[in-house]
């Protein structure tokens, strides 16, 4: 793809000296709207790959120390992937409906509904995967703007 300007070019007029640079915008421009139509397609892979990545390292992280212990798999089971399209791109959420979920990664001190009395210790898990995945999705993102720009 070219980039920015035209050769400069110089020239005499009336006794001054003059240089001319010009810009070959439309070019880029028009170069870079044929790659953008493959964009939304590729974001949207990457996008699933990496919540596919972060569902994996959240179900490891709750298979015992540090995370929480496997008792009987369901909770570690329950965790799964929704990839859809919304405004300007994708998103995937990786969650789970279990109700212990949040108890687990950030802990429980005090009475619950029942007037049980707990002193639980968080056992995070999904806060570290997220924070070992991100990384590696925001570079993967970079990846493909680079992609797109440099052709």
């Amino acid at each position: 793809m070219g980039v920015g300007q035209a050769p400069a070019r110089r020239a005499r007029a009336g006794g001054r000296l003059m240089a001319r640079v010009s810009s070959n915008a439309a070019v880029v421009a028009a170069q870079l709207e044929a790659r953008a139509v493959a964009v939304p397609a590729a974001a949207t892979a990457v996008v699933r790959h990496h919540a596919m990545i972060l569902e994996t390292a959240i179900r490891a992280a709750a298979s015992g120390r540090p995370g929480p212990e496997v008792q009987s798999g369901d909770y570690r089971r329950s965790w799964g992937t929704e990839v859809r399209t919304v405004p300007g791109g994708a998103e995937a959420i990786v969650g789970t409906n279990r109700p212990q979920a949040a108890r687990l990664e950030y802990g429980f001190v005090g009475a619950d509904s029942l007037g049980r009395v707990y002193n639980q210790q968080p056992l995070p898990h999904v806060g570290p995967s997220v924070d070992r995945v991100g990384p590696l999705f925001a570079a993967a993102m970079a990846r493909l703007a680079e992609q797109v720009v440099s052709g």
